[in-house]
């Protein structure tokens, strides 16, 4: 049975939906709080079959004000993943650790909500079972820059990559494909920060979470192929 370890950065953020999508095929799953009294992050040797880096609500990997406490061994233990081959899902601020970790970088941007249609460029992407277009829902303070030689799966509608690639089997997600809005509401809850805008843009989440769980069908179904957690 395969088994996956999940870095949670805030109480309010998990896998959300992806976690019956995991649970459905018998992968089994890990959460490691490194915030919380006495938590602490996996070693590569005790990663297992792949590392899942979630979202970190008001925190980022750029702006100096706001930098992630654990950036430095997130971004250690990634690379050593990327190194052994491992596969890694990096989902807002996970794919910003991604980024960093494959020798790109991670630019300032504003703490945001954003709802945007993602549009698929790659035909193959996920073996072929990426969505042509799926809702990227981002909160999140800066992102990810892929280096040069990432593949860029899919782009949102200013261009920005929802989706990019490396290696074979490592995906960073500008939003979460699992998320469910009650995940956003505590999130708001959980920090004196929320991004400008987030009651109205809730309602607009609210309405997109149907379409979200349609698309994260066949994005699990390529994503799981393509990390090798599928049984034999």
């Amino acid at each position: 049975m395969k088994h996956v370890s999940v870095i949670q950065h805030t109480q309010s953020e998990w896998l959300g939906a992806i976690e019956d999508h995991l649970e459905g095929r018998g992968i089994r799953f890990s959460y490691f709080r490194p915030f919380t009294t006495g938590g602490g992050l996996p070693n590569v040797m005790t990663v297992g079959d792949g590392l899942i880096l979630l979202g970190g609500g008001p925190w980022g990997a750029a702006s100096p004000d706001y930098l992630l406490p654990t950036l430095d061994a997130e971004v250690r233990l990634t690379r050593a993943c990327l190194m052994m081959g491992k596969p890694v899902i990096g989902i807002g601020l996970g794919s910003q650790i991604l980024a960093i970790a494959a020798d790109g970088t991670a630019e300032p941007a504003p703490f945001q909500l954003r709802i945007s249609p993602a549009t698929l460029i790659v035909p193959d992407a996920l073996g072929g079972f990426l969505p042509g277009h799926f809702q990227s829902i981002v909160y999140m303070r800066d992102r990810a820059r892929p280096p040069s030689y990432a593949k860029i799966l899919a782009i949102d509608v200013v261009d920005e990559p929802a989706l990019f690639q490396i290696g074979s089997n490592a995906f960073g997600f500008a939003g979460h494909p699992g998320v469910r809005p009650a995940m956003i509401e505590d999130l708001v809850m959980e920090f004196d920060e929320a991004p400008p805008g987030v009651g109205d843009l809730l309602a607009h989440v609210r309405a997109q979470a149907r379409a979200v769980e349609d698309a994260l069908v066949p994005l699990m179904t390529g994503l799981v192929k393509s990390c090798g957690w599928m049984e034999t």
